[in-house]
């Protein structure tokens, strides 16, 4: 099992290269959960996006002068791929990164591109991926670096829970986000062989909640593939290394599932200004979602660990947080089809201070009767309350209004 003097000892190591990231407070959620304060550690600052970095970099360094030669591999489809490849680039480490066939182009590119790797395609899935990974470490007598089940990763993660002592020195809780289980492990134990009373929190998504069902059943416990925006958190068994550690030192495994992250990425946006990717923003759902209700009153750490997100996905979020909001809506209008109508009802719209995103005017293909036009408007609009003034206005001109769900 990893101990605090491994973590201190990593972060001698890697002191220099890895930059620590800040921990500002937040006002806005403070008041927004109830907190008596509350801090975002930020890695989403890291050089390549991601926490990641700490630890692959500790394992890199521990390596022999005849290991480095030969050279790393590891499988992974993220954040541990381009944290592995920039230092050991950095390093004059030869990397090879086992990544699925479906990995985003961006990834890979920056993976091979900017950071110089050795980079395979091969499989559907990361457990494809990782069979593949652990075939070529065979084959080439080459270091598996392990995303999460290492104990020098596990220890180079723990960094982080020392940055957070000296930062924030009377923190009560943290949030820390959880997929195989390596990052909790070591921020937990930096905390909690420190100062027992830091409560722990762990978070992870509820489509593959992988270490809080292996503690529910008193071992480590595989389970099926789902699908969640967090996936740099998606993994279906925890580490063998990981669970005894997480059973030592967490208090407690909440959840969330996919609208609570998809909430918390945007008002970090809109709020932080603060890129996070999904798992990134895990410990804020909680909050946010008052799955965490022990936080009241307290002072609260949250580990926003990445912020490598796509954009597509971004944008996504931001419509459909948009449209909850009632700030971008879609309306039907069913309005006689005569000369005139169509500048009415932009009038009345504009006279409603919504604004115009996108309009359709439909006569063939509309259920409507003949003479009548059916007026598909997609706008921009302050809230729910505007959009029911809104509808009301164009209803007392006779037109009937329909929103689209």
């Amino acid at each position: 099992m990893v101990t605090l003097q491994d973590i201190l000892a990593a972060r001698e190591r890697i002191r220099g290269a890895i930059r620590p990231t800040p921990c500002p407070a937040s006002d806005y959620f403070t008041e927004r959960t109830g907190c008596s304060a509350i801090w975002f550690k930020m890695e989403n600052l890291q050089r390549t996006g991601a926490f990641k970095e700490r630890g692959a970099l500790n394992k890199l360094l521990t390596l022999t002068q005849e290991e480095r030669a030969g050279g790393v591999v590891a499988a992974s489809a993220g954040n541990h791929a381009q944290g592995l490849a920039y230092h050991a680039r950095r390093l004059g480490v030869k990397a090879t990164i086992v990544m699925p066939e479906r990995t985003p182009l961006i990834k890979v590119s920056r993976t091979r591109d900017d950071y110089e790797a050795r980079v395979i395609l091969k499989g559907s899935n990361f457990d494809e991926a990782y069979a593949e990974a652990l075939r070529v470490q065979e084959q080439e007598n080459l270091v598996f670096v392990h995303p999460f089940n290492d104990p020098h990763v596990i220890a180079g993660q723990g960094t982080i829970g020392l940055e957070l002592l000296e930062q924030i020195p009377f923190v009560d809780m943290v949030l820390v986000p959880i997929g195989g289980g390596g990052l909790i492990s070591g921020v937990a134990c930096a905390l909690k062989e420190t100062n027992p009373r830091i409560q722990v929190i762990g978070v992870q998504a509820a489509a593959v909640a992988s270490m809080k069902s292996s503690l529910e059943m008193g071992q480590v416990t595989e389970l099926p593939a789902g699908a969640t925006i967090a996936e740099g958190i998606s993994v279906r068994k925890p580490g063998d290394l990981t669970f005894p550690m997480v059973r030592k030192y967490v208090d407690e495994i909440v959840t969330v599932d996919e609208e609570e992250i998809a909430n918390a990425i945007l008002v970090l946006l809109e709020q932080e200004k603060s890129v996070v990717e999904g798992a990134g923003a895990v410990g804020l759902a909680a909050l946010l979602n008052g799955h965490v209700p022990r936080a009241a009153g307290r002072n609260a750490g949250v580990l926003l660990c990445g912020g490598n997100i796509d954009m597509n996905v971004i944008s996504r979020i931001i419509e459909r947080g948009l449209v909850k909001a009632g700030r971008l809506v879609r309306l039907e209008v069913s309005m006689p089809d005569r000369p005139g109508m169509l500048a009415r009802l932009t009038t009345q719209i504009a006279e409603q201070r919504a604004n115009v995103v996108e309009i359709h005017h439909n006569r063939a293909f509309s259920k409507t009767g003949l003479g009548e036009a059916m007026v598909g408007l997609t706008l921009e609009t302050t809230g729910r309350a505007h959009i029911q003034e809104l509808m009301g206005a164009l209803s007392r001109q006779g037109w009937q209004v329909t929103e689209e769900a």
